[in-house]
C-alpha cells in the first residue's frame, strides 16, 4: 500500500508542468456520474488470510465475479486539499450475509443501494493535472428493500483534470462492515465530474506579442520552407511528409511487411494467408492446410462412407461401395453373388435349394451394410402369356423378399417389382435358356 501511495505522489509531481493556474484551487460544487464494479469477495478473502497471500495466490476477484453498477456524486471543496463527497450507488448483486446475522446468503441477485458521505484528502491541489487522494467516511446500504446496514469507507483514488473544473476520477474503495447485516466488500469506480456552475475566469493581462519565427504550418517541427508537405504533419526522413502507405491499406510502409499489397494490421499489412492455395483465406477455411471448395468451407468434397468415391459422385454416400459401381456395393464382385442361380420351379414362385443358398449371400451383404436398400426384380420365361407371367414374376420377387425377411432382414429395405417375360437374358427356345430367364435380380436403391 505504501508503494502505491508513493507512486501516486510521484506521478502527480511529475505532471506539474501541465497544470493550469486558476485564482483558487478549492473545488467548486460539482456533480459526477460513475460506473463501478462491486467486489463482494476479495475483502473477505483478505480478512481470512492477508493481502500478500491473496495477491500471491491470485485470489483477487475476477471481473466475472463482480457486479456492475452506476453511482452519482456531489462533491464540494472544503479546502484546497479536502473535498466533501456524497454519493448514491446502485447495483444488482448476491449479498453474502455473515452467519452472525442469522440471515442465509442470497442465492439470487437483488438490488443493493448504497449511500456514502466521505471526505477526499488530496495529496496535491487541483492546480495539478493528476491528483492522488485518500478517502475516508461512512456509508449505509439497503439490500432487496428489506435489509439495512452500515459500513465504513476507506480507499484511494486519482483525479485527472480535463480543464474548466472537469475531472476524470477513479477510485478503489474498501467498505468494512460496521453493523451486523453489513459485509466487508470493495468497489472499483471510474467516472467524470463537472462543476454545477461555470467558474468566473479572471481577467488576465494580454500576453506579450510572440516572437517572430519562421512558419511551420503543420507543427511537425519542419519549417515550411523545408517541408514538402507543409499542411500535413510528417517526419524529417520524408522531408516533412508522413511515412508513405504505398498500397493504401492504412499501414505505413515502415510497419508494412507487404507494402505493395493491401493487407490488414493483424498480419502486419499483409493479406489474410491462404496456406493451401485453394482461394479461401485461412480465417474462413475449415481445412486451411488441404485444398478444398468454397461450398465446403475450404474442405475437400467429403466421402462419408470412406469408399473412395466423394459424396457428390457417390450414389450410395452412406454405404461403402466400389468406384466401378458409383460408390454402391457390388453383390457380384464383393460377395460372389450370381443372380442366375436364383431359380424357380417352372410356373411357380417356389425357390429351389440352390436359390436359397445363393440368397444367403444377399443376407450377408445386407447385414454387413445396415443402410443398404435393394430393388428386387422378378422375371419369367415366355411360357404362357404376360397376363400370367407378370403377376408370377412379382410373386417370385416377393418370394425372395419373404426369404430375406425370414433371415431377419427388415422388409422396408426391399422394394419388389415384376417384369414378366419382358427382359429375357437368354433365348426362350431352349430349356436351359428358359431356366436362365426364370430369375430374380437385385439393384441397389440410390441413397
Amino acid at each position: 500500500m505504501k508503494k502505491v501511495l508513493f507512486s501516486l505522489v510521484v506521478l502527480g509531481l511529475a505532471l506539474t508542468a501541465t497544470a493550469q493556474t486558476p485564482t483558487s484551487y478549492k473545488k467548486s460544487p460539482s456533480l459526477g456520474i460513475s460506473f463501478f464494479l462491486n467486489d463482494m469477495f476479495t475483502a473477505e478473502r483478505i480478512s481470512k488470510t492477508s493481502l500478500s497471500s491473496v495477491l500471491s495466490n491470485k485470489q483477487w476477484a475476477k471481473g466475472t465475479e463482480m457486479t456492475p453498477g452506476l453511482s452519482v456524486q456531489y462533491v464540494n471543496g472544503l479546502t484546497e486539499h479536502i473535498d466533501f463527497m456524497g454519493s448514491l450507488a446502485g447495483t444488482f448483486t448476491q449479498y453474502s450475509f455473515y452467519p452472525k446475522s442469522g440471515i442465509a446468503p442470497s442465492k439470487n441477485n437483488k438490488f443493493l443501494l448504497e449511500a456514502d458521505a466521505n471526505v477526499n484528502v488530496k495529496l496535491l491541489t487541483d492546480k495539478y493535472l493528476v491528483v492522488p487522494y485518500l478517502t475516508f467516511g461512512l456509508g449505509a446500504s439497503m439490500y432487496g428493500g428489506t435489509y439495512f446496514a452500515a459500513q465504513g469507507n476507506t480507499g484511494m483514488g486519482l483525479q485527472v483534470g480535463l480543464g474548466e473544473g472537469t475531472f476524470v476520477t477513479s477510485q478503489l474503495l474498501y467498505r468494512p462492515a460496521i453493523s451486523n447485516l453489513a459485509v466487508n466488500h470493495m468497489a472499483y469506480t471510474i467516472g467524470i465530474l463537472s462543476p454545477l456552475k461555470e467558474k468566473v475566469k479572471p481577467v488576465l493581462a494580454p500576453p506579450p506579442p510572440p516572437p517572430v519565427v519562421e512558419k511551420d504550418t503543420d507543427g511537425d517541427g519542419i519549417l515550411d520552407k523545408d517541408d514538402k508537405c507543409p499542411t500535413v504533419p510528417g517526419v524529417a526522413k520524408y522531408q516533412g511528409c508522413p511515412v508513405p502507405d504505398t498500397d493504401g491499406d492504412g499501414i505505413n510502409d515502415e510497419n508494412d511487411k507487404c507494402p505493395t499489397v493491401k493487407g490488414i494490421a493483424k498480419y502486419q499489412g499483409c493479406p489474410i494467408p491462404d496456406t493451401d492455395k485453394d482461394g479461401i483465406n485461412d480465417e474462413e477455411d475449415k481445412c486451411p492446410t488441404v485444398p478444398g471448395l468454397a461450398r465446403y468451407q475450404g474442405c475437400p468434397i467429403p466421402d462419408t462412407d470412406g469408399d473412395g468415391v466423394n459424396d457428390e459422385e457417390d450414389k450410395c454416400p452412406t454405404v461403402k461401395g466400389t468406384v466401378a459401381n458409383n460408390g454402391c456395393p457390388e453383390l457380384q464382385t464383393q460377395y460372389k453373388f450370381d443372380y442366375k442361380q436364383v431359380q424357380f420351379v417352372t410356373g411357380s414362385a417356389t425357390l429351389t435349394k440352390v436359390s436359397k443358398k445363393e440368397l444367403d449371400k444377399v443376407v450377408r451383404a445386407m447385414s454387413d451394410y445396415p443402410t443398404l436398400k435393394l430393388y428386387v426384380d422378378g422375371h419369367t420365361d415366355n411360357t404362357g402369356s404376360d397376363k400370367i407371367n407378370k403377376p408370377l414374376s412379382l410373386k417370385r420377387a416377393n418370394a425372395v423378399k419373404n426369404y430375406l425377411i425370414s433371415k431377419k432382414i427388415d422388409g422396408s429395405r426391399l422394394i419388389t417389382d415384376g417384369f414378366g417375360s419382358a427382359k429375357p437374358i437368354d433365348t426362350n427356345k431352349t430349356a436351359k435358356g428358359r431356366q436362365q430367364n426364370r430369375r430374380v435380380e437385385f439393384r441397389v436403391q440410390e441413397m
